[in-house]
């Protein structure tokens, strides 16, 4: 699994850091997600795609041939 966050769509809602937060963060000035690991473990998968799917502004993305379960 391999992951994008593009801080130009993000609004700072925080759903990210609050559902996967050993993968997302958020920056102190704005609020904004920061990506703390682009290519998490196995363990992190499902939190992520959750993340993924919570967030408002469609921020995130699974990069790769095969984003689904691993």
């Amino acid at each position: 699994m391999n992951l994008h966050a593009d801080k130009g769509r993000c609004i700072g809602a925080g759903m990210c850091a609050l559902t996967a937060p050993a993968v997302f963060d958020q920056d102190d000035d704005e609020g904004l997600v920061i990506l703390l690991d682009a290519s998490p473990p196995p363990d992190q998968h499902t939190a992520v795609r959750l993340a993924v799917g919570h967030c408002p502004a469609s921020a995130l993305t699974l990069l790769g041939k095969n984003p689904g379960p691993s």
